[in-house]
């Protein structure tokens, strides 16, 4: 995910200031990491930099000066272009879960393998039941539901690959 493109997004609506961008960004992507105050105000350090966004004023609610930003033409072009962009799919397999089975096979064999997998679809599947208790609780928001679908389908996926390397394995250890 890409902060800069994902604050120029926020900025789409209209100004606003960190402290803003910061608590709209939590709001709208509850299940990615928070961002950090000191992130927000560097993004946007950048992004008034390249042009992307420029101050837009300031005011003073009960504390220091805050600066508003807002999205000059050039900045929503390049989320216009961002937004257009198709994300090519991974060209490497770089999951941590893959790179263990390997090691497990080769450092200590299929058993060794096998446990890992049992584990690893014990926790996928663990994680999966309260993914889904989340997404059906009656505050649950529309960017709950979303990310909670979009992280199930992942980890649907995982879980095939576990069950079917589980019996790979299993024909490793027959040998």
């Amino acid at each position: 995910m890409s902060t800069a493109h994902v604050l120029l997004g926020l900025l789409a609506d209209g100004p606003r200031h960190g402290y803003d961008l910061k608590r709209a960004h939590d709001d709208n992507l509850p299940r990615a990491k928070p961002l950090a105050y000191g992130q927000v105000y560097a993004t946007l350090g950048r992004l008034e930099r390249d042009g992307y966004v420029t101050e837009s004023g300031q005011d003073r609610d009960g504390g220091p000066d805050r600066t508003s930003y807002e999205l000059t033409d050039e900045g929503r072009h390049h989320l216009d272009t961002w937004l257009a962009a198709v994300e090519p799919p991974a060209p490497h397999v770089t999951s941590e879960i893959f790179s263990k089975v390997v090691v497990a096979l080769l450092a200590a064999g299929a058993a060794r393998a096998r446990d890992y997998l049992v584990a690893q679809r014990a926790a996928h599947m663990s994680r999966m039941r309260e993914l889904t208790t989340a997404k059906s609780t009656p505050d649950a928001s529309v960017g709950d539901v979303i990310a909670a679908d979009y992280a199930i389908r992942h980890l649907d996926a995982d879980l095939r690959w576990l069950e079917t390397t589980l019996a790979r394995v299993a024909e490793v250890g027959k040998n």
